[in-house]
C-alpha cells in the first residue's frame, strides 16, 4: 500500500514529529531559565492535546479497537507521551511554585513527595488507558512487593516517613537554630529524605536521622521569630545597698551595643546574704548566634562599671575569699589617683611610661553631666580628649523627626579624639543617658606628650582607622576621613599638632 504525500502530512505521528522539531528549535533560541522551560512545556503539551483530539485519539479514554497494528502502536506511543508530558508539566509547576515562595530547599521533602505522586499516577493511567490492563491487579501485585521491600528497608523507610511528618508539621526550617534534648544544637542547613543536617557552634556538620529527630524534644531557638532571650548571673559583695548594686547592673545593660533595646533588658536580684548579692541580667539578641558575643560584652561591661562604682565581685559559695583591709589613708590615696587609674585603662596611652601618664593625669579636669544633658554637639570640634569615668553615654544622630542611636559608651571609653588630634568635627551628638563623670585632657597637654613620643602618632593612626571603620558600618553616610590609611592619619595628626616628622 503506497501512501501519498497528503496522507503522510496528515498522519498524527508525522505531525507529532514536526511538533517535537519545533520544540527543539524553540529550546535553542529561548533563554535557559526555569520559567521559560515551563512555558515551552505547557505550550508543547497544549499543542499535543489539540493534535490528539483533532485526530480522535482522546488519551484519557479507552478508544475502540484500532484497525491495524501500526495504528495500535502509534496511538499507544502518542498517549504514553501525552501522559508523561502532562506529568512533567505538573512537576515543573510544583517546583516553580516552591521557587517563587523562595523556599526551594526547605520544601524538598514535600516537593519530592508530590512529584513522585504525580509520576505514579501517570504510570497507572498509562497502564489503564494505553495497555488496557486492570489497575487493581497491578496495585495488588505491587502491594506484595512493597511489603517485602518495606520489611527489608524498615529503618530507611522510618527515616523517610519521619522526614515527611516533620516537613508537614514544620517544627523547623532551614536557617533555624535548634537544640535536641539539651545535648545537640546547631543551625539547620539541609533537610532531605533520610536526615537533617545541622551546623554546630564549632562549625561541625551534625547529621541527625529523621527518625531520631522525630522522637527528640526539639527546641527551636529561632521560632516563632529570630529574637532570642538569654541571661547571666553576677555575684557582688554586699558593701553597697542592693539598690546601688542593681543600679550598676542596669547601667551595664544600658551601655551594651549588642543586646536589643526593645524589648528592654532587665536586672533582678535573685538572692542576698552576708557574702553576696546575686543579680540576674536578662536580655534579648536579634539572633541566637549573637548570644556568645553579647555575654562577652556584658562581662566586660560588668567589670568596667563595678570598677567605676567601687564595687567588688563576690566569690563563689564554698571558695576561699581573701579580704584586704585598707586604711583611710590608703583610701584617700586611691581617690586622688583616680585620674591615674583611669589613664591605665585607655589603650590609647598604653605606650606611655608611668611618669608620662602621671604628668598627663595631673592636668586632667573632672566634669559632671546630668542625665539627658548634651555633652558634645554635632559639627563641633572638641579641644579636649573626653574619658568616661562613670555612667553611660549615647552617640546619636538627628534624622528629621527621629533620633538614630549610633552607639553607646561605657566607663573607660573616650571620644573627642578627632577634634583633638586632627581638628575634625564630631559626626554626631553625644548625650548622657545617666549621670556621667568625665575627665578631659586638653589638646595642649596631649601635644606635649606626642612631641616627646612622636612614635605614638602611628599608634593613634591605627586606632583611629579601626574606630573609623566601625563607625562607617554604623553610619554609611558619614563622610569625614572615611577609608584613610593609618599612615595618612598619622601625618594629619603631626601636621595639626605641629609635630616634626620622624
Amino acid at each position: 500500500m503506497t501512501l501519498s504525500l497528503t496522507d503522510i502530512v496528515l498522519n498524527p505521528l508525522t505531525q507529532f514529529l514536526a511538533l517535537v522539531g519545533l520544540r527543539a528549535a524553540a529550546k535553542l533560541f529561548a533563554p535557559d531559565s526555569g520559567s521559560s522551560r515551563l512555558v515551552m512545556n505547557v505550550v508543547f503539551f497544549t499543542a499535543l492535546t489539540v493534535l490528539l483530539l483533532y485526530h480522535g485519539i482522546p488519551p484519557y479514554l479507552l478508544d475502540s479497537e484500532p484497525a491495524s497494528v501500526p495504528e495500535l502502536v502509534s496511538h499507544g506511543v502518542l498517549k504514553t507521551i501525552w501522559w508523561v508530558g502532562g506529568a512533567m508539566v505538573l512537576a515543573s509547576c510544583v517546583r516553580m511554585f516552591l521557587i517563587f515562595e523562595r523556599k526551594p530547599r526547605e520544601g524538598r521533602l514535600l516537593q519530592d513527595l508530590v512529584v513522585a505522586l504525580i509520576y505514579v499516577t501517570s504510570v497507572l493511567c498509562i497502564i489503564a488507558y494505553v495497555f488496557r490492563l486492570p489497575v487493581g491487579t497491578v496495585i495488588a501485585t505491587s502491594g506484595v512487593l512493597a511489603i517485602v521491600l518495606g520489611l527489608a528497608l524498615q529503618s530507611t523507610l522510618n527515616d523517610v516517613f519521619s522526614g515527611i511528618a516533620l516537613n508537614l508539621g514544620r517544627p523547623l526550617s532551614v536557617g533555624d537554630w535548634i537544640m535536641l534534648d539539651e545535648t545537640v544544637q546547631g543551625r539547620v542547613v539541609e533537610t532531605n529524605w533520610r536526615s537533617t543536617q545541622l551546623l554546630s557552634g564549632t562549625n561541625d556538620l551534625v547529621v541527625v536521622p529523621n527518625s531520631l529527630l522525630a522522637k527528640s524534644r526539639i527546641t527551636n531557638m529561632s521560632g516563632p521569630e529570630g529574637v532570642h532571650g538569654a541571661s547571666l548571673k553576677v555575684r557582688l559583695t554586699p558593701t553597697r545597698s542592693p539598690a546601688a548594686l542593681l543600679d550598676a547592673m542596669e547601667r551595664v545593660l544600658l551601655s551594651s551595643n549588642i543586646i536589643l533595646k526593645t524589648p528592654a533588658p532587665s536586672a533582678g536580684i535573685l538572692g542576698i546574704d552576708r557574702e553576696a548579692v546575686e543579680i540576674e541580667l536578662s536580655f534579648k539578641v536579634s539572633d541566637v548566634s549573637k548570644v556568645g558575643s553579647a555575654r562577652n560584652e556584658l562581662f566586660n561591661l560588668v567589670y568596667r562599671h563595678i570598677e567605676a562604682a567601687g564595687i567588688q565581685l563576690a566569690s563563689q559559695p564554698g571558695s576561699a575569699q581573701i579580704v584586704v583591709e585598707r586604711s583611710d589613708r590608703e583610701h584617700d590615696v586611691k581617690a586622688r589617683n583616680t585620674p591615674m587609674r583611669l589613664m591605665n585603662t585607655i589603650t590609647l596611652f598604653a605606650g606611655l611610661t608611668d611618669e608620662e601618664k602621671e604628668k598627663m593625669a595631673s592636668q586632667m579636669v573632672r566634669l559632671t553631666f546630668r542625665q539627658g544633658e548634651l555633652i558634645a554637639k554635632r559639627d563641633t570640634a572638641l579641644t579636649s580628649l573626653m574619658i568616661i569615668r562613670s555612667g553611660v553615654v549615647a552617640v546619636e544622630e538627628d534624622d528629621g523627626d527621629n533620633r538614630i542611636e549610633l552607639g553607646r559608651l561605657a566607663p573607660g571609653d573616650f571620644f573627642g579624639e578627632r577634634g583633638v588630634l586632627m581638628g575634625a568635627l564630631e559626626f554626631a551628638d553625644v548625650r548622657a543617658l545617666t549621670p556621667v563623670v568625665i575627665y578631659e585632657i586638653p589638646k595642649e597637654r596631649l601635644a606635649l606628650v606626642l612631641k616627646e613620643r612622636p612614635g605614638i602618632a602611628e599608634e593613634l593612626g591605627l586606632l583611629l582607622t579601626s574606630r573609623t571603620k566601625r563607625e562607617e558600618e554604623i553610619r554609611a553616610s558619614w563622610r569625614t576621613d572615611v577609608g584613610q590609611h593609618p599612615s595618612s592619619l598619622s601625618v594629619r595628626i603631626r601636621q595639626f599638632l605641629h609635630l616634626g616628622q620622624t
